[in-house]
C-alpha cells in the first residue's frame, strides 16, 4: 500500500486529494477517475470538517491494487471522533435540494460511485475502505 499521514489535515484536503490521485495504483480512464476522485473529495472532506474538535488532527491515506482482480483500494484512517458514515440513511433524491435535510449527500454519492465501501472503528482509529474494479 502507497500511504502517507498528513498531520495537520487543516486547509490540506486538496493536497491529501492529489496525493491520492497521483497514486500510480490509480486507473487512466478518465470516467473511472472522475468517479474515484468525487467518492475522495466527498470522504476526506467528511474527515477534514468533522473528524476533529477544532480540525486539528491526523488523517493517513492510502491506495493498492490487487494486479489478479484490477480492484483499487483507497483506505482512509484517523484518530477523529468515532463516525460511521454507513449507518447515515440515504438522502430521499427524488425530492427537490431545497426540500432534503442537510447532509448525507456525498457519502450517498461515494456508495453509488464505488464497488464497496466499509466502515470499522479499529484500535481507537476511524477505517474506511472503498473498492473500485479498474
Amino acid at each position: 500500500m502507497i500511504k502517507k499521514r498528513f498531520n495537520p489535515i487543516t486547509d490540506r484536503s486538496s493536497e491529501i486529494i492529489a496525493f491520492l490521485m497521483s497514486s500510480p495504483d490509480m486507473p487512466k480512464d478518465d470516467d473511472l477517475r472522475f468517479k474515484i476522485e468525487l467518492s475522495i473529495e466527498e470522504a476526506v472532506e467528511n474527515v477534514v470538517q468533522y473528524a476533529y474538535e477544532g480540525g486539528i488532527g491526523w488523517l493517513e491515506a492510502g491506495t493498492s491494487l490487487d494486479d489478479e482482480s484490477l480492484i483499487l483500494t483507497i483506505e482512509l484512517r484517523d484518530a477523529g471522533i468515532p463516525f460511521n458514515p454507513l449507518e447515515k440513511a440515504d438522502p430521499d433524491v427524488t425530492l427537490a435540494a431545497d426540500e432534503r435535510p442537510v447532509g448525507g449527500l456525498g457519502i450517498y454519492l461515494c456508495k453509488n460511485m464505488m464497488d464497496s465501501i466499509s466502515y470499522q472503528y479499529e484500535k481507537g482509529n476511524n477505517v474506511l475502505v472503498m473498492k473500485k474494479r479498474v
